[in-house]
């Protein structure tokens, strides 16, 4: 889907969400009454320095405007492989970004993540993966880390690489796996209004504790993040 179509579908009674060179931002009513925050990225573009400090303002900002939802649609490239942007500390704006996000959905603004499009590494972890829950929208084509990248990184060759994404939704690309890792907590329909499956989210919201590890186990994704997340945990009340 398009961006102006997933506008569409969300709000079809309307909305002032613009985009500004690849930068959402806007708001609508939603049929609760309550008025949405709308920000995101769009047009696969990459998010650096200017981008994620003009979106934690729209979050900051939003934090007096009532108790509505923040959706974060995203349709992004990967962060901006910049020399600028590197030395600016883009590492700290996109923390920052994701730790607005954070807070934010911890004092009456719920954060949900639309994943319409494309979107990888920090640009990822900086938007959809810092909200409450993160949608899937068919079509959309995330990754953690493309293989190429990956193999640079491990040093393994892209065969072994391809072979264990067969298996491993840790190293495969695709909503799918992300959906089996549970970053994906659930993937609309979209042939059906997105309004009323964003009607149906909202009342039933997880709870703001994280459970993505847990899910990733239930569906068979990710076997042993939450077993060692509970050990850290207990290892770490044991020693005070």
């Amino acid at each position: 889907m398009t961006l102006d179509e997933v506008l569409a579908s969300l709000f079809p009674e309307g909305h002032d969400v613009k985009n500004d060179g690849g930068v959402v931002s806007g708001s609508a009513t939603l049929r609760s009454g309550n008025k949405a925050l709308v920000i995101g990225v769009a047009d696969r573009a990459p998010l650096g320095v200017d981008e994620a400090i003009r979106l934690s303002r729209h979050v900051l900002d939003s934090l007096s405007e009532g108790s509505g939802p923040i959706l974060v649609l995203v349709d992004s490239d990967s962060q901006r492989m910049s020399k600028r942007d590197e030395l600016l500390g883009l590492n700290e704006f996109l923390a920052h970004l994701a730790k607005t996000l954070i807070y934010a959905d911890m004092n009456r603004r719920p954060a949900i993540g639309i994943l319409y499009g494309h979107s990888a590494a920090g640009a990822l972890l900086a938007t959809g993966l810092a909200t409450r829950v993160l949608v899937g929208v068919p079509g959309a084509t995330p990754a953690v880390m493309d293989l190429p990248s990956m193999s640079k990184v491990t040093k393994l060759s892209m065969e072994a690489l391809q072979e264990k994404a067969k298996s491993t939704p840790v190293f495969a690309p695709g909503l799918s796996n992300l959906s089996r890792m549970g970053a994906v907590h659930v993937t609309w329909n979209d042939a059906v209004p997105l309004a009323d499956q964003l009607d149906t989210l909202l009342l039933n919201m997880p709870d703001v504790h994280d459970r993505r590890d847990v899910i990733g186990k239930e569906r068979g994704g990710r076997m042993k993040a939450a077993e060692i997340a509970e050990r850290v945990r207990d290892l770490a009340l044991h020693s005070q």
